[in-house]
């Protein structure tokens, strides 16, 4: 995995500047659960970062366990401080090679981490290897032909960056394939992140996100500045919620 995630500023920065609201939290969260295959899932998630997810779906998908495995220990250290919660267990590991015994888990979730596995087919083999008969993978990204998020309209730069990065349809399929995978669904999901576009600077201001250590220091200060011109303008009394839309792909076991 991408190892700028061991940067301890990024993982400070990481849990304000990625969370969002619970009613949008819980939300994502009974979309995942909408695929679960099994009542009170064993579950593992994939380079969890802070534990957001791995912390809200113990709390709202009844009976769960969460083993939340990340390569960064800075990561590590934030969520053990923000999500501690009794049926989540953090833990040190990577996609390709997760301290689990074969055949532990119903689900595995990874959300927003794909584009930075080196080695998707063998992270694939790995969650088949840890993946129950009839378990799922949930992945959470934005795929290569939909790039749309937000941050494009103020930093335009990222978007050929994360052309680069982020896998397309069918070959995040093929990379699934490969391991036994079907593809079970594809959906597109969409939760506001911020209540405003106010928010929404307040946020990127902290450079929460790994993509921005691609561009230059005076190439992130002038899309901010773009950003902090469009938060003027917005009307206080008015203001617009800012949404993040995802793709969300789920396999089955073959």
């Amino acid at each position: 995995m991408n190892r700028v995630y061991d940067d301890e500023r990024l993982a400070s920065a990481y849990e304000r500047g990625n969370e969002m609201p619970e009613a949008s939290l819980r939300a994502w969260v009974e979309l995942i659960a909408s695929s679960v295959p099994s009542p009170s899932p064993a579950i593992v998630e994939i380079g969890a970062g802070t534990g957001m997810f791995s912390a809200a779906m113990a709390r709202w998908i009844d009976g769960s366990s969460v083993l939340a495995v990340d390569a960064s220990e800075p990561m590590l250290a934030e969520a053990r401080r923000h999500h501690p919660h009794p049926a989540v267990r953090y833990v040190s590991g990577a996609a390709e090679s997760v301290p689990a015994v074969d055949g532990t888990f119903d689900m595995a979730f990874l959300s927003r981490v794909i584009h930075h596995l080196p080695d998707r087919t063998r992270a694939a083999r790995e969650l088949a290897r840890i993946l129950r008969p009839e378990g799922v993978v949930i992945i959470r990204t934005t795929f290569r032909e939909r790039l749309d998020a937000v941050v494009y309209d103020y930093w335009p730069q990222l978007r050929s960056t994360d052309e680069r990065r982020f896998p397309g349809e069918a070959e995040l399929q093929a990379d699934f394939a490969t391991a036994g995978f079907a593809v079970q669904e594809v959906a597109s999901f969409a939760q506001p992140v911020t209540a405003s576009l106010r928010e929404y600077h307040a946020r990127l201001a902290t450079r929460p996100q790994s993509k921005f250590a691609s561009i230059t220091p005076e190439q992130f200060h002038e899309g901010l500045q773009r950003l902090a011109i469009a938060a003027q303008a917005e009307p206080v009394e008015l203001p617009v919620p800012v949404a993040e839309r995802y793709d969300v792909a789920v396999f089955s076991r073959r």
